[in-house]
Formats: C-alpha cells, structure tokens, sequence
C-alpha cells in the first residue's frame, strides 16, 4: 500500500500516522501543505494537530491549501482518505465528509483514553472490528463535538456510515458519534486517534486493527 501523509503548519501527528502505517507495511511518503500534487497513491491520510492554529474555524485553512485540492481530487478518483482528530475537521471543511465538529459541550480541552462502539464493520477501516466491539483509543480535542442536520443524520444512519460512537459521549457529539463514512465508503473521519494506539509499549493496540484492515481491504481489491 502506498501512503500519503499531509502535514500542515501545527499538525503534531503527522509522524505518528507515518509510523502506524509503515508499522502495516505502508511505504508512505510524507507531503507538505503547499505541494500541488500528491502522487498516484492508495491512501491520503491527513493527521491530528491544530493546523495554521486552529485560526478562523479548525481546519478552515487547512481545507483550502494546494495539497488539499490534491486531496479531494484523489477522493474523486476514488482513492482512500483518512482524517483523524484534525484532519476529520479538515474533511468536513474541504466537503468530503458531512457535517461539522464543534466546540465541546463542557467547553473543554478533553485528553484521555475512551471506549468507543465498532458501529459497522463494512468498511476497509472498521473490517478488522467486529460490529458492536468496543475498544479504547486516546482523543485529544477541543472541538469535536459532531453535529450535522437532521437529514444528514438520518442519511447517515440508513446507509450504514455511522463508523464509531462513544460509549461516554463527553463531547455532546450528536448520536454520539465519533466517525463516519463517505458515501462509497472510501473516506473516514473520525475523532478518536487510532495512530497513539499501535504499539504495546504504549500500552494499547486497539487501534492497529484499522491499519492491518485496510491494508488487506486494499490487498484484496
């Protein structure tokens, strides 16, 4: 499989998803914000940080970069995508993704490990869960509270895009959910960091599952 990993001014887990990748066997090039092509890749993943400060709206300007029109051109081809913690932002905000991540319902700054519900397992990133597994990875986020309208909401549910919900909705996500699907199930954003939960030295590996799944989604294509 091969990687792309955009890195924006303040991403800080762009070499975390580097790592868990090529943990899975990725060969995985990293690609600078202001770059206008990403290369004939399987996947862009875009990482967690506060890109260009979080200034405007999080994500904001991040969505409007060079690498970014890269980015949603990649999607239309049908290439895989990835958005964690802040690149789930800058999804919703390029219009890859649905809806949009607010400020936490306490208003806080929010820091630790929590479980979260497998809600489907049809997808290259959830195909190594099982439907209805809970499992703990680490969130650091100050506005990820998803919202969305009604409608979108419904869609959501009815086409089975609902990837992962909270068990502790601390952040007031609506339907308490923590990561969805595009609509041909290529494209994942989700709040939760997959990429701090690879390796039993951290004491966690819940989230290397998601990695070894879409590499053999892809091996199978």
């Amino acid at each position: 499989m091969k990687a792309a990993v955009l890195v924006f001014p303040g991403s800080n887990c762009d070499r975390d998803m580097a790592v868990a990748l090529r943990k899975v066997g990725a060969d995985v090039t990293m690609v600078w914000h202001k770059d206008a092509e990403i290369g004939d890749v399987d996947l862009v993943a875009v990482p967690g940080g506060f890109s260009f400060g979080d200034y405007l709206r999080c994500g904001a300007i991040a969505a409007n970069s060079p690498v970014s029109q890269a980015l949603k051109r990649h999607v239309e081809r049908g290439g895989y995508a990835l958005g964690v913690c802040n690149g789930f932002q800058v999804l919703t905000e390029t219009g890859l993704l649905p809806g949009a991540l607010m400020r936490n319902a306490a208003l806080k700054f929010v820091c630790k490990s929590t479980p979260l519900t497998v809600a489907t397992s049809d997808s290259g990133f959830t195909g190594g869960y099982t439907t209805g597994a809970t499992i703990t990875l680490p969130v650091a986020h100050h506005d990820g509270n998803y919202t969305a309208e009604d409608a979108v909401l419904d869609q959501l549910r009815d086409q089975d895009r609902i990837a992962f919900t909270y068990a502790d909705n601390f952040n007031g996500s609506r339907n308490a959910i923590a990561g969805v699907l595009s609509e041909n199930r290529r494209v994942l954003g989700m709040m939760p960091h997959p990429e701090r939960a690879v390796d039993a030295a951290t004491g966690n590996t819940d989230g290397l599952a998601l990695f070894r799944g879409l590499v053999q989604q892809l091996a199978d294509a």
